[in-house]
Parts: C-alpha cells; sequence; structure tokens
C-alpha cells in the first residue's frame, strides 16, 4: 500500500470514528483537535468522555528515532488521548489512537 493510500485510510477511519461518536451529544461537548506544536510537530487530542473508550486502559508510547524530528509520545490524560510527534508523524499519530479504539471496539 502506498504512502498515499494509506493516509487517505487512516483519514477515512478518523472521520468514521468521529461519526459513530456522534449521537446529538457529544459532538456538542467533545471532539478531536489537531494542531501543530513549535518544536516542531503535531499534537492529536482526542476527548474521550461518553465513548467506550473512557475507561480503557492505554499504555503510553514513547518512540524516539535516530532522526531527532522522527519521534512519538501518546498517553490518555484527563480523560483525552493526547499524542504528539514530529513533523512527519501525524499520520502515526492517528494510527496509534485508531488501533486502540479499534481493538477496544464494543
Amino acid at each position: 500500500m502506498t504512502t498515499t493510500q494509506n493516509n487517505i485510510d487512516l483519514l477515512a477511519k478518523i472521520q468514521s470514528w468521529y461519526a459513530s461518536m456522534c449521537n446529538d451529544d457529544w459532538e456538542h461537548t467533545y471532539g478531536i483537535f489537531i494542531s501543530n506544536i513549535d518544536n516542531p510537530g503535531w499534537s492529536l487530542k482526542v476527548e474521550l468522555k461518553d465513548t467506550y473508550l473512557y475507561d480503557v486502559e492505554f499504555k503510553k508510547v514513547h518512540v524516539q528515532r535516530d532522526d531527532e524530528n522522527d519521534w512519538v509520545i501518546c498517553g490518555v490524560k484527563d480523560g483525552d488521548f493526547q499524542g504528539y510527534g514530529g513533523p512527519g508523524n501525524l499520520g502515526e499519530l492517528l494510527r496509534v489512537f485508531l488501533d486502540w479504539a479499534e481493538e477496544n471496539e464494543n
């Protein structure tokens, strides 16, 4: 699978997960936030309250590769999935979240 196809699949999956959480309530209070950080890199926050993932254990991820800009840190804190990564790691952040979400689907 090409990188482009993989990225399209990740976008489709995060959109699908988001849509499945929309219940005329959750989307008015909670959401998914993608932002840049000044390291440089990316931040991903998924608010988990009122989702099936809220009380599910998440094993923290911390990866630093040889390239100083190739890193990923993910965890759950205060009811939110929080992921941070280098400028080329946004897809990996989404993949970490989505893999965890899929493993724990009801």
